[in-house]
């Protein structure tokens, strides 16, 4: 509704643009009249003014609508947008960089404000206008309308052929500008890593090969296309238009079928209405460029949530049952498979194996990362798949490899599983966590904002990150090498925060370094998928399977690394 009566004032305001040009014809032909009347010309004269004015505010009311049509559009779409990506598998961030993501949320709406605000306002104005000239043309003389647009089908024609396949072609460059966006975020990402380890040049190669792509694409359409507009513009051209107007209406002029006045009118209408086309013309593109962007956030509002129950259950307690559990990620090769055993309430479980045994895949299917595509997991007897999202997080919380703070301060980070948390228990938090000391001598305390004034090591990350579970006093909880990333300084402190953490919870942690589950209540070894050995450290020693030989393994690892310091 608002874009209809913007779109109806832009028409209007656009014909209005025509009165002064008809004015000062008609101002023309009054005072080359043998006796000019003044009240006429002074008439004459106010309705210029008039359609001055009317058409300025006609225009500005039509884009106040339209923009105004925009701003409930971009609303409503980022809370669409925010709604829909807080509603699928977390999975679907593991397998997805943030680039394309961005692009879309960011991006591609700005490119849709054109559409709503602009595009239909500017299309009814590139159509009036002219329809409007030469429908007064017309009624001088015909053959003046056909003057006036005498040069338009040579840039019809250029234009054509320039917008040929231009849908396919912003397809594959906003394809090339999304690839530029992941290697930034993947490089910036891994940035430490690939200075440690002396790989610059080869960490740019996948940037390189993304901005060399975009370019390759952009100019093998651009160059062409600016060298034919070069010279097709030029049938726009004011010269180009006035030398052709003056032509042809001379040459009537002297056939006695116009006169000089009409010659007049005729030299406004053709100059005024091209600007209209190349409005158009750049309308055309925005309108194309949003075409894409809108197919690209209907693709976002499209992907699968995570299903949720009708009737969505309860747990009553904290034990962990997986059951046959199988996963294959969706591409038919089984990642897991016929998983079977139980973490009891209050229990710490630890799942071993090698590198790919599936190890982390089983622990985020807890979370409904992810959800079986055979068997089933139940906590408190209860199938994940029965319990509705926020009450599954009120339950099950996770400390991964890599941890994920947003920008905010570090008590909003604190606070994010625990909003209503007083400061009391969130500084009792972050002691249990052995981070409350660091925090305290940041320059604002729990008020500084992570990334700006809070500047943290990987240990420190680790341990805001444990610090929040404890704050949101989930009881069961599961742990993916949750020290991976802190430093030799501050392990011990994560180790501490961590058994801290565990007291009275049922957890399950995923540990490269055997050593640290030793007094685990139950070990779960993995391999290729499949559970092969179940029981405490003591049992699996004794019986000299896949986790004895891991053991040797990993015990004569340790003393190499002894005797060569």
């Amino acid at each position: 509704m608002l874009i209809g009566a913007g779109t109806a004032l832009g028409a209007l305001g656009a014909l209005n643009a025509l009165v002064p040009f008809i004015g000062i014809v008609a101002l023309a032909r009054a005072l080359l009249a043998p006796q000019p009347r003044p009240q006429y010309i002074v008439a004459v004269s106010g309705c210029i003014v008039a359609g001055l004015v009317l058409g300025w505010v006609a225009v500005g009311y039509a884009l106040w609508l339209t923009h105004l049509a925009d701003y409930r559009l971009q609303t409503s779409l980022r809370r669409a947008l925010i709604d829909r990506l807080g509603k699928v598998p977390l999975g679907w961030y593991s397998a997805n960089t943030s680039g394309p993501v961005r692009k879309a949320v960011q991006d591609d709406l700005v490119d849709l404000h054109h559409l709503t605000a602009h595009h239909d306002v500017e299309r009814a104005g590139a159509f009036a206008l002219p329809a409007g000239g030469i429908l007064y043309l017309c009624w001088l003389d015909w053959r003046l309308a056909v003057l006036a647009i005498l040069t338009w089908p040579v840039y019809a024609v250029a234009y054509a052929w320039m917008m040929r396949g231009f849908s396919e072609k912003m397809v594959r460059l906003d394809e090339s500008f999304g690839a530029i966006s992941s290697a930034i975020v993947e490089f910036v990402h891994g940035i430490a890593v690939v200075k440690a380890f002396g790989e610059s040049a080869r960490a740019h190669k996948a940037y390189q090969l993304a901005t060399e792509t975009f370019a390759s694409r952009y100019a093998g359409w651009v160059r062409p296309v600016i060298q034919l507009e070069a010279l097709t513009s030029m049938a726009l051209s004011v010269p180009v238009i006035l030398l052709t107007s003056l032509s042809g209406g001379v040459w009537m002029i002297h056939q006695g079928w116009i006169t000089p006045v009409d010659l007049l009118a005729e030299v406004l209408v053709a100059m005024a209405m091209p600007h209209t086309l190349e409005t158009l013309n750049q309308s055309l593109v925005s309108y194309r460029r949003a075409q894409a962007a809108a197919q690209r956030i209907e693709a976002l509002l499209d992907l699968q949530t995570l299903p949720r129950a009708d009737h969505p259950e309860i747990p009553v307690e904290s034990s962990i049952t997986f059951e046959n559990v199988g996963f294959d990620y969706g591409r038919g090769v089984d990642v897991l498979k016929g998983v079977t055993f139980k973490c009891q309430p209050g229990t710490l479980t630890a799942l071993v194996g090698a590198s790919g045994a599936g190890k982390s895949t089983l622990a985020r299917l807890v979370p409904r990362f992810y959800d079986v595509t055979q068997g089933s997991i139940r906590i408190g007897g209860v199938d994940v798949r029965a319990i509705d999202p926020a009450c599954l997080y009120r339950h099950v919380g996770f400390v991964l490899q890599d941890v994920q703070l947003v920008h905010g301060t570090v008590a909003d980070n604190l606070r994010l599983g625990c909003p209503d948390a007083s400061d009391t228990a969130m500084e009792a938090a972050a002691q249990a966590a052995r981070i409350h000391d660091r925090i305290a001598a940041l320059p604002r305390g729990y008020a500084s904002v992570v990334g700006e004034d809070a500047l943290l090591s990987g240990g420190e990350m680790q341990r805001l990150a444990i610090a929040r579970m404890l704050l949101a006093d989930t009881p069961i909880l599961i742990l993916d090498e949750a020290t991976a990333h802190a430093d030799p300084e501050s392990e011990a402190q994560v180790q501490d925060a961590l058994s801290v953490l565990a007291q009275g919870r049922t957890v399950l942690v995923i540990a490269h370094r055997l050593a640290s589950i030793v007094d685990a209540d139950q070990i779960i070894v993995l391999a290729e998928g499949q559970l092969v050995e179940c029981g405490t450290h003591a049992e699996l020693l004794s019986r000299a399977g896949p986790y004895s030989q891991m053991w040797s393994a990993s015990a004569s690892s340790e003393g190499d690394c002894v005797n060569a310091d």
